[in-house]
């Protein structure tokens, strides 16, 4: 549940952050989510150890290969869908 609140409260700031939006914690990368409507998270690095994590890399790599049209790297699935695997990757 701390992970899910993490997370939105990520999203949050970043929509009321500075214009430019680009900044991002030391240890953290910025992903962009959702299958219509793109929304911006700010995730640890250490996700990337994580099978399930890597299983949304590869689905990203077959829907975008290196162009991701948010200029950063773009997850194609549900926003839900990603809160439940990032949520469960936090409480490990």
């Amino acid at each position: 549940m701390a992970i899910r609140q993490m997370l939105r409260r990520s999203l949050s700031t970043e929509r009321r952050s500075s214009s430019s939006g680009t900044q991002v914690p030391k240890g953290h990368f910025a992903v962009y989510v959702g299958e219509s409507e793109k929304k911006r998270f700010v995730i640890p690095m250490s996700y990337l150890n994580h099978p399930s994590f890597q299983d949304l890399l590869c689905q990203a790599e077959e829907e975008f290969g290196f162009h991701h049209p948010m200029g950063g790297l773009t997850i194609p699935c549900s926003e839900d869908l990603f809160v439940d695997i990032t949520s469960s990757l936090g409480r490990r």
